[in-house]
């Protein structure tokens, strides 16, 4: 019978998984496959590649029952009245009615075309499945006002630093009488800022969970590491731009511009990879994170507040995260890539960029901030560079829209779905999780 509810469980993971694909990692190609630098096929496979590798080699082993902190299990453990295994058998529910929930919003959201934050869907469901089950108060209120802050923060900053980047090349590269020429001056200078970032991005968001068994790996060794990195990148660009631009500066300004475009290239596949390893190595928890809480409270009958992740859980939820990808990402991705605003690799770059710094800072500060949030910001923000008409209006408003109601939708859904299952299931699942823990 255990086996039976580890499987269905596993079968929502999966379901989850696949819709976090489907969805949050479509946007982490978006800059690749909107400026053209990569085809859909080929940035599915390359994002699918770096996905599962974050997922299931550095993705988290250790995991909170209940995702971040949102509801304290203590709180359903000490309601009065509660049989002996009740509190387990409500939490199990209440996990599964919250990874069910979250999956079907990402689910639609996706149908649509809608970029939502798959963190923002889960903690939704999470708070609505602890206020049924014990009460107002046993939500956490000063970490939902965190991510409500974080809806406004990360798309700002992300957009400010984003129109920063893409002024910069616009007005040292873009803009000049010779671009070719200006290219080989200014390029290797944000070749050294995208290996940084992207170095710091892969340490900080990717390996931070491993990192930890490194002892020399301090914050001043992997900055230094960063610099000396970048700082070798950009000398080599420098060569190569000299090579390949050689003689370029007298050709028409139009095809200037378009040989620095392709400049431009493989750093904007190289930081929206960048983003697809980070991406699966965080985001990975918010599939199996559920699923592992149920699988501890089934096996042993007990609540813990961290538990192990097994690595078949991981390895389920790394793949599901692909198949999702390739299966119905291209929604989404056709959604950030194309519809908000016309993007180039140059312009790909400067959101990549702004994207990883706002979601590296907010990292440090520990700020709950959404990288689909940052990302879709960071967009904006070049689209606003090229003035108030360098962004579709409608299509940003639709999108803000499916933001500020996916707490609340997921919420209520996952209300409606625990409900059903504390009626229906409560007493079957509390025999189980007696048996296991007998």
């Amino acid at each position: 019978m255990d086996l039976l509810v580890i499987s269905v469980a596993a079968l929502l993971g999966l379901y989850m998984a696949w819709n976090i694909g489907a969805n949050d990692v479509a946007n982490s190609m978006a800059d690749a496959v909107g400026s053209k630098a990569l085809s859909v096929r080929n940035a599915v496979i390359l994002a699918g590649i770096c996905e599962f590798a974050g997922a299931v080699l550095v993705g988290s082993h250790v995991t909170e029952t209940v995702r971040k902190g949102i509801v304290d299990p203590a709180a359903i453990a000490n309601l009065p009245g509660l049989l002996q295994g009740e509190a387990a058998a409500l939490l199990v529910i209440g996990m599964t009615a919250a990874l069910l929930s979250a999956a079907f919003w990402l689910h639609f959201s996706s149908y649509v075309g809608m970029p939502v934050s798959t963190t923002h869907s889960i903690v939704g469901a999470v708070a609505g499945f602890g206020v049924v089950a014990a009460g107002i108060h046993s939500v956490n209120w000063g970490k939902m006002t965190q991510i409500v802050a974080s809806w406004f923060i990360s798309p700002i900053v992300g957009g400010v630093l984003a129109f920063i980047c893409f002024k910069f090349i616009t007005n040292f590269i873009l803009g000049q009488e010779r671009p070719a020429r200006a290219a080989k001056v200014f390029v290797p200078y944000i070749v050294f800022v995208v290996v940084s970032v992207v170095t710091l991005a892969t340490v900080y968001k990717g390996l931070k969970h491993v990192t930890g068994d490194i002892k020399w790996l301090t914050d001043n060794v992997t900055l230094l590491i960063a610099f000396a990195l970048s700082l070798i990148c950009a000398i080599a660009s420098k060569l190569v731009l000299n090579k390949r631009l050689a003689g370029k500066n007298k050709l028409p300004i139009s095809a200037q511009l378009e040989e620095v475009e392709k400049v431009f290239t493989p750093l904007v596949i190289i930081s929206s990879c960048s983003v697809a390893f980070a991406h699966g190595a965080n985001d990975v928890a918010n599939a199996v994170g559920p699923l592992a809480a149920i699988v501890h409270v089934i096996q042993t009958g007990s609540i813990e507040m961290k538990v192990g992740v097994p690595f078949w859980i991981l390895a389920l939820g790394g793949g599901g995260i692909v198949i999702g990808l390739a299966t119905f990402g291209h929604k989404v991705m056709d959604t950030v890539g194309t519809k908000i605003t016309e993007i180039t690799p140059s312009r790909g770059v400067a959101a990549d960029v702004a994207a990883t710094v706002t979601v590296l800072i907010c990292t440090r500060m520990k700020l709950p901030v959404s990288t689909t949030h940052t990302l879709v910001g960071a967009i904006m923000g070049i689209g606003l560079a090229r003035g108030l008409t360098g962004i579709d209006r409608a299509v940003a408003r639709k999108i803000f829209t499916s933001w500020i109601i996916t707490v609340p939708a997921a919420a209520i859904l996952a209300m409606i779905l625990f409900v059903f299952g504390r009626y229906f299931l409560l007493e079957q699942t509390r025999q189980l999780i007696l048996a296991a823990g007998g």
